[in-house]
């Protein structure tokens, strides 16, 4: 049997932290043309994707602060702390997109919850959850 294990980051992931190391020394990670020029970046289906998502965060939770994160559109409070962040499906070669939760989003459930959801097509129904999470996540 051939051995898989990885040693060390794949070249997707260092590159990921290439791009955050960009970030942070360009100080450009702010602001909504900085995500909107990222997202305009990404192929075909993430970046249709990523523009839903972005559209359904800004109109349901407004006071979130769009920025790049690692290289994804992410969604911080006043004090630059991410809740939110797209994370799509190209970039680390996965089948689906997803959006994700850090620690600072309040979605806990007792001992047991989701922080990442699986994004294939945006539908009234995803829309709807999308909206309520985020929703959740700022209260």
């Amino acid at each position: 049997m051939k051995n898989t294990k990885q040693k060390g980051f794949s070249d997707e992931e260092k590159a990921a932290m290439r791009e955050r190391a960009r970030e942070l020394r360009e100080g450009k990670t702010e602001g909504e043309s900085v995500v909107l020029a990222a997202i305009t970046k990404l192929p075909e289906p993430d970046r249709s994707l990523a523009k839903q998502v972005h559209e359904i965060i800004k109109k349901t939770t407004p006071k979130l602060i769009p920025k790049t994160w690692y290289g994804f559109p992410a969604y911080a409070t006043n004090d630059g702390k991410v809740v939110c962040f797209f994370q799509y499906a190209s970039k680390f070669k996965t089948r689906y997109s997803t959006l994700g939760f850090s620690d600072k989003a309040n979605l806990d459930e007792g001992n047991f919850w989701p922080v990442t959801y699986a994004i294939t097509k945006i539908t009234p129904a995803v829309e709807a959850k999308i909206a309520a999470l985020v929703k959740q996540a700022v209260k």
